[in-house]
């Protein structure tokens, strides 16, 4: 998170949400590595014509996307986020802001993105590398394809963010901790797991039970595969940017950007105001660093502070 919002460039930010119909669903237990591409790609390619575009912009704006698969309920629903800067960088290399007090058209976006994903999924299709669920012919699959076509697909673009490290935060924490918090939950018994959600269609939290089996399978639903990327950078703020991006930040009269010190444990706790965590639970002594767990492996046996 810090490192992200180090990279941050000094002006307004949009936080856009696309929603994939969930009639594709039944695509992803079988294609996830496929179909987070083809979700990546489309969602950049919409945010970069439309803004490349001089009706809109006319300019290279700064894009993180990251893909989530879960709802509040742990249900699944594949969505992504991006946080898009109000302007960017022109073909002069002059800093345009976003005209109009708004980003992008709802319905423009929605409806370029649908047509993107839906010809990913095609081309997929077409060249075999889309598996199809089980009794599903190709021939289903093009009519589906057609029929999610005519839909109207979930697009919201928030309101306008004088900065984008509160979005940032939001992000990093819903990466970093999953698809539901300790906090969550409120009972485990011989009834299974209670956990408490936010219902969207009324703002009320409510409870939710589900048998322990269902619990664990739906947090498993949203565990990425390994080495799987769900948040990427483009435009200005991806891997090539940093030259752009101190142009952007002279125009926006930002000190040049600097590379965060990385923090270990001691210090992550010590500045989240949680130095407690650096003691055992039991005898109240600091926790010491006995080694690290391999990939793949056990971690090592300890014997008196030394590995075995």
């Amino acid at each position: 998170m810090e490192k992200q919002k180090a990279r941050l460039l000094g002006c307004d930010h949009y936080h856009v949400i696309l929603t994939v119909a969930h009639e594709f669903h039944q695509f992803w237990w079988s294609n996830r590595r496929l179909m987070v591409e083809v979700l990546f790609q489309s969602a950049r390619d919409t945010l970069f014509e439309l803004l490349h575009d001089d009706e809109y912009l006319g300019a290279l704006p700064a894009v993180v996307i990251s893909v989530h698969t879960w709802g509040r309920a742990l249900g699944f629903h594949l969505h992504v986020h991006c946080l898009v800067t109000g302007g960017g960088l022109n073909s002069a290399g002059r800093w345009i802001a976003v005209r109009n007090g708004y980003l992008l058209p709802g319905k423009v976006v929605r409806d370029l993105f649908r047509g993107k994903f839906i010809a990913g999924m095609r081309k997929a299709l077409s060249s075999g590398k889309l598996v199809l669920p089980d009794g599903m012919r190709p021939q289903q699959a093009e009519n589906l394809f057609n029929k999610v076509g005519r839909k109207k697909w979930n697009v919201c673009i928030r309101e306008r963010y004088s900065h984008g490290s509160g979005v940032v935060t939001y992000l990093a924490r819903y990466v970093r901790g999953g698809p539901i918090s300790n906090q969550r939950l409120s009972c485990v018994d011989e009834k299974g797991v209670t956990f408490r959600y936010q219902d969207h269609r009324d703002g009320k939290v409510k409870p939710m039970t589900l048998s322990s089996e269902e619990f664990v399978q739906r947090v498993l639903w949203h565990v990425p595969e390994r080495g799987m990327q769900v948040i990427r950078h483009y435009g200005l703020y991806g891997r090539q940017g940093q030259e752009l991006r101190e142009k952007c930040r002279v125009q926006l009269d930002q000190l040049p950007e600097e590379k965060p010190t990385t923090l270990d444990v001691a210090s992550y706790w010590e500045k989240t105001g949680h130095p407690e965590k650096m003691r055992c639970a039991v005898c109240g002594e600091l926790l010491i660093r006995a080694g690290r767990v391999p990939r793949g492996g056990a971690p090592p046996r300890v014997i008196y502070g030394q590995a075995a």
